[in-house]
């Protein structure tokens, strides 16, 4: 099948608009979220650039102006496809319908085929309403509702026009809006967060941290374990992503074409899980009871040291074992930390004198501390730190998916470094020490969790404290727990640095073209070893002899393992998968 070619319109002009008035445009935010899925695509910055080269256009940020939906209905007229998410609200009177303005929060149905219909959250929708001038073929898909998953329908989720030999597909959500409010908050931390009514989750305690600005709701995005643990239970962000996506896909397969893009992980990795440790309180006896438990249970995991640290003959143990040493940054004015970057500097320069460290990849704050919107990246990026995992619960809570996503991600800038993409990559972890008393959620979260996320194909990642694994038999058990338990979900575990590597390396691949035969062609130095292309295909497809043939996005994909690449090199060995 023909490859499509996807153009991305994201119109310069509007952006420096935006900007010069301190407005965001998280519309560029559209090309983290194909290059996360190893979808190719052309980036065109003004309407006039785009041509009929182009399959489907996705008209991310456009002028919403007269001009620019003329120039874009030309396009459809001679059989391009344009995709909007709550955008070209100009083109609404043409097509006899009314924009019925910003509904804020709500839930949708999208009446995808993925095999759930869950009421996916969303911060932001711009509804269309047909008018009684509606003339044009009108394919209606799904519904969205204000303010709860019950709550009073205000509009179709999404709207498919043909427009002369092509068609324009207009989302009501802002899902490019919506995910990046989740992973990140919709504005920067300044003060405390809002508490849960119910008292577990007392984010406002006069310390200021990534979940003070969290956009799920205590009530309505919650759920409940047998034992009565609270946890919020969707990766909502992940869920658009897969929405927004599996469309993608669905449109260009509808048109005759595929869209090849690479599966999130190696050949033979099925699922991801990940442990890690803050070296609270820094007992050498903690972290020795520590050493010896994941020796027996077989893991690696990643060790975030903060200071005044172990002992010279820990850290080198914990390497000889094979396991990551990391940043334990304290910024917690009660412990004589300070949200600085001069500071930040001087720890972690602490850190690789103590542990005799060239390079540190991964960082995780104390407590969680959290000022801002994109100061942490930027000091991670000066410093050479290529991943972070502050962003996670820090009350029991608001344990779970409660920045939308396990995915790793980059983040984006604020609108003073005009949206730039942060060269940081974010794991977030999904719950602290489990069965410790009561100071956190009992482990009949564990399960949900580890579901949830093999559903979403994520990162399963929990932080667990040495000195809490050598003080309470109860954590060893819950640790154990979840070993056990990914274990018999095909989960294999990986440190941060293992992921952070796999998910750079992976994003270096670019898929360029497909031959007759279905081969990929693909540019760019290659170094993912076992790195899988997916093709889509017909819902008719047979799969033919020495096939293999999955569904992803709920569409059907013939699956491509790409044997022939070099083994990737990272100070001084091969990924370990």
């Amino acid at each position: 099948m023909e490859m499509a070619t996807v153009g991305v319109l994201l119109d310069k002009r509007t952006a420096e608009r935006r900007w010069t008035y301190g407005l965001n445009a998280f519309e560029f935010y559209i090309e983290e979220i194909l290059s996360h899925e190893g979808i190719s695509y052309r980036l065109f910055d003004d309407i006039d650039q785009l041509t009929e080269s182009c399959d489907i256009a996705i008209a991310a940020l456009a002028a919403d102006n007269a001009e620019t939906a003329s120039r874009l209905w030309t396009f459809m007229e001679k059989g391009g496809t344009v995709i909007s998410y709550a955008g070209l609200n100009a083109m609404a009177s043409r097509l006899g319908c009314v924009w019925t303005g910003n509904s804020g929060a709500g839930y949708a149905i999208t009446g995808s085929d993925f095999g759930e219909e869950i009421p996916i959250r969303f911060l932001n929708a711009q509804p269309w309403r047909n008018g009684s001038t509606c003339e044009w073929p009108i394919e209606e898909s799904g519904t969205i509702m204000k303010d709860h998953p019950n709550g009073p329908v205000i509009g179709t989720a999404r709207h498919t026009f043909k427009i002369g030999k092509g068609v324009l597909v207009r989302w009501a959500v802002d899902i490019i809006g919506t995910i990046i409010a989740m992973q990140q908050g919709s504005k920067p931390v300044l003060t405390d967060g809002i508490p849960a009514y119910d008292g577990t989750g007392p984010v406002n305690e006069g310390i200021l941290k990534a979940d003070d600005q969290v956009e799920m709701d205590w009530d309505k995005d919650r759920l409940y374990t047998e034992t009565g643990a609270p946890y919020y239970a969707h990766p909502y962000a992940d869920y658009w992503r897969k929405e927004l996506i599996g469309h993608l896909l669905r449109v260009s397969v509808d048109k005759g074409m595929t869209l090849p893009f690479i599966g999130y992980w190696p050949d033979g990795v099925r699922h991801v899980a990940m442990i890690s440790h803050d070296s609270d309180g820094n007992q050498d006896e903690h972290a020795e009871t520590t050493l010896e438990f994941l020796r027996e249970c077989g893991i690696l995991s990643t060790w975030c040291i903060i200071e005044p640290g172990y002992s010279r003959h820990i850290y080198d143990r914990v390497k000889d074992a094979g396991h990551e040493l990391a940043f334990h940054f304290n910024a917690l004015d009660s412990q004589g930390g300070q949200w600085d970057e001069a500071e930040f500097n001087r720890q972690l320069s602490w850190l690789k004198d103590a542990a005799d460290l060239k390079e540190v990849v991964s960082n995780k704050n104390h407590y969680t501390r959290f000022e801002g919107w994109g100061e942490l990246f930027a000091w991670c990026e000066k410093a050479g730190i290529l991943s972070d995992q502050t962003r996670g619960p820090s009350k029991k809570g608001n344990v779970g998916f409660l920045f939308g996503t396990c995915h790793p991600f980059f983040p984006i800038a604020w609108s003073n470094e005009k949206n730039r993409i942060y060269n940081v990559l974010e794991i977030g972890f999904l719950t602290q020490d489990l069965d410790l008393a009561s100071h956190w959620a009992d482990s009949s979260i564990v399960n949900p969790f580890l579901d949830r996320v093999r559903h979403t194909e994520g990162v399963a990642h929990f932080l667990f404290h040495q000195v809490h694994i050598h003080n309470h038999e109860s954590v060893r058990k819950a640790l154990r727990k979840v070993i056990d338990e990914a274990r018999k979900q095909d989960y294999v575990f990986w440190t941060g640095k293992q992921v952070n590597d796999w998910t750079r390396v992976r994003r270096k691949l670019g898929l360029v073209s497909i031959t007759k035969q279905d081969e990929i062609k693909i540019s760019g130095r290659l170094e993912a070893q076992g790195a899988v292309a997916l093709i889509p295909v017909p819902d008719s497809y047979e799969e033919q002899k020495d096939e293999q043939v999955e569904v992803h996005f709920g569409v059907k994909c013939k699956k491509q393992i790409i044997q022939y690449l070099t083994s990737y090199i990272s100070g001084g060995g091969a990924i370990n998968v």
